[in-house]
């Protein structure tokens, strides 16, 4: 699976989390696969929700979302966010600019979560560095919890 997501965007949540820590590369790739698996099955289910209201539009509202954000607050990027939305959903769906603007703000806070989740596992092992087995090993708990 090709990851849509800029890792650079991807880093900056990570780093935004991790306070003096470093960040691998590994990390920010490891955690844009997450969320690129996660907008995709979000869109899934907006789809869902849309075909239900005898849409073929998704909106915001599909998504859980009242208020969309000001895009312009957001780390992540609209436009691969969109690409994502669309990975795993029939391509007779389109995806309104408010809905793309609230997938990326669920997915960053997502990702916000994960990152500092990261960055304590990484404490924990006493390193100085988040690596992709600390995202790794986030959702390997994760799992346990849900």
């Amino acid at each position: 699976m090709s990851v849509e997501l800029p890792f650079a965007p991807v880093d900056t949540v990570i780093r935004r989390n991790a306070g003096n820590l470093r960040v691998s590369a590994e990390a920010a790739e490891e955690l844009a696969r997450r969320i690129q698996k996660r907008g995709a099955a979000l869109a899934i289910d907006a789809a869902e929700e849309a075909t239900a209201d005898g849409r073929k539009t998704l909106m915001a509202s599909d998504f859980g979302v009242e208020t969309v954000p000001d895009k312009d607050r957001l780390e992540l990027p609209v436009a691969p966010v969109d690409r994502i939305a669309r990975l795993d959903i029939d391509d007779s769906y389109r995806v309104a600019m408010d809905a793309r603007i609230a997938l990326a703000d669920i997915l960053e806070s997502y990702a916000d979560n994960v990152a500092a989740a990261a960055a304590d596992l990484a404490r924990h092992a006493d390193r100085r560095t988040v690596k992709a087995e600390d995202v790794q090993a986030y959702f390997e708990l994760a799992q346990y919890f849900e």
